[in-house]
């Protein structure tokens, strides 16, 4: 008789969100090659997350949106013909067949038609705020919560998030800002009717009902290429992940903005540190609740560049510890891409039981890295885009070796870049990193 969930072992619960993905449970595989290919792929990637040794160092190619362009696109084309944007993924796929240990889809490729009736603020995209060439999004930052906000954001955060911070955000839903609180619905059941009596109110929700239908027609598109994805045999990504944010970066980012963050750490640091505990609970309480087997987090704020040691000490790290401690609990491992620098970070993100983190740097010194939390910990990282753009296919896998020859030993190792490198002119340079790990990656 199977245990119940809360009976089971972190490990138990891990071995269980684990096996569909390793056995490919429920996928159609196109041949037995494509089989065999997907389970080595998997097993090899989880093996090195665990810090085990696997049969060979594992490659997680920095592609980006390298995609569109190797098939004759460009960026903004992908946002906004889907097909195109399929058929640009599948050539790379079919193309690189030999050269990937893991495929990521477009899935980080937005709709532009969406963004375009939502009116979002938080992007700029080709043709809409960037040049038509331009290959990537633009992060919009702003001080989407006002200094003097914290105290309404505390009281009643999802009412906030609705009736404040939404306007502001999403043009399309400016009319929001007039919305009663969420909690006068609360008895009076036919209060729900009455903010639609206005005109604009109406447009508001029929405008997000439409980009809703079209993110539907999109996503659509995409999943139906990423299960193609997996029947030709790769785990998509490193497989089963769940998308977090850091609970600090969820403010700096979304909420404050840097400069506006960075000011409240002295000037109102009580209210930050009230938010950041308040964030923590509803993230942990969120992410618990997935199926995958691994939460990703992009941090952007926790660098040695941003912040000192003692406000990482303070702001930053005891957070998102927490939140880690408990999806390991769960039976959740963790990956973390580590933006610019953690070179003075490298002392703190080790604690953790051996074989639940990931940690992918993008600049930070990989020797010290191996040597201070490569015993406990995954690492991955860091070939600089630099060096995948200008250079020569010969200059990548020499960088390659190298860092495989420091890192790989003992296995946790994965071989990747530190960010992406859309702009790569020679194809040779991605594949050099398959033949790094073929020749000199083998346990």
């Amino acid at each position: 008789m199977e245990k119940e969930w809360s009976q089971l072992s972190r490990e138990e619960k891990r071995e269980r969100r684990l096996k569909d993905y390793l056995s490919g449970e429920g996928i159609k595989f196109k041949n037995a090659k494509a089989e065999k290919l997907y389970k080595e792929r998997a097993l090899r990637q989880v093996k090195a997350m665990m810090c085990e040794k696997p049969d060979r160092v594992p490659v997680s190619l920095p592609i980006g949106n390298f995609p569109a362009y190797y098939a004759g696109y460009d960026f903004k084309t992908v946002m906004y013909d889907y097909k195109a944007c399929v058929a640009a993924w599948r050539k790379f796929m079919l193309d690189f067949y030999e050269d990937m240990d893991s495929f990521m889809g477009p899935g980080l490729v937005f709709s532009g038609k969406v963004m375009e009736l939502m009116d979002y603020k938080n992007y700029a995209w080709p043709g809409h705020g960037l040049g038509d060439n331009v290959n990537t999004f633009q992060f919009i930052e702003a001080q989407y919560m006002k200094p003097d906000e914290y105290d309404a954001f505390l009281r009643d955060p999802s009412d906030f998030a609705f009736r404040v911070v939404t306007p502001r955000v999403i043009g399309a839903a400016e009319p929001l800002k007039y919305f009663p609180p969420l909690n006068t619905f609360l008895g009076t059941p036919l209060s729900l009717a009455y903010p639609f009596a206005s005109r604009e109110m109406r447009k508001a929700f029929l405008r997000m009902i439409a980009a809703g239908a079209e993110m539907e027609r999109q996503q659509k598109i995409i999943m139906k290429f990423n299960q193609e994805a997996q029947e030709w045999g790769f785990p998509l990504g490193r497989g089963g992940m769940a998308l977090g944010v850091a609970p600090f970066d969820m403010i700096a980012d979304f909420l404050r903005g840097t400069e506006g963050v960075a000011i409240d750490m002295f000037r109102q640091p009580d209210k930050l540190l009230a938010a950041i505990d308040m964030v923590t609970e509803f993230t942990i309480d969120r992410l618990t609740k997935t199926t995958a087997h691994t939460v990703s987090f992009p941090l952007h704020k926790g660098d040695d560049t941003f912040m000192s040691r003692r406000q990482f000490e303070k702001f930053y790290w005891p957070s998102l510890k927490k939140v880690i401690d408990a999806l390991i609990d769960e039976g959740i491992m963790v990956s973390l891409f580590a933006e610019g620098s953690y070179n003075q970070r490298l002392e703190y993100i080790g604690d953790f039981p051996k074989g639940w983190v990931s940690w992918g740097f993008d600049q930070t010194d990989m020797a010290k890295a191996k040597k201070m939390i490569g015993d406990r910990c995954c690492i991955s990282g860091n070939v600089p885009a630099s060096v995948l753009i200008t250079g020569t296919p010969k200059q990548v896998k020499e960088y390659c070796v190298r860092l495989i020859e420091t890192c790989a030993p003992g296995g946790g190792y994965i071989l990747a870049g530190g960010c992406a490198a859309t702009e790569v002119k020679n194809p040779d340079n991605f594949r050099v990193f398959m033949e790094a790990a073929e020749e000199y990656g083998r346990y």
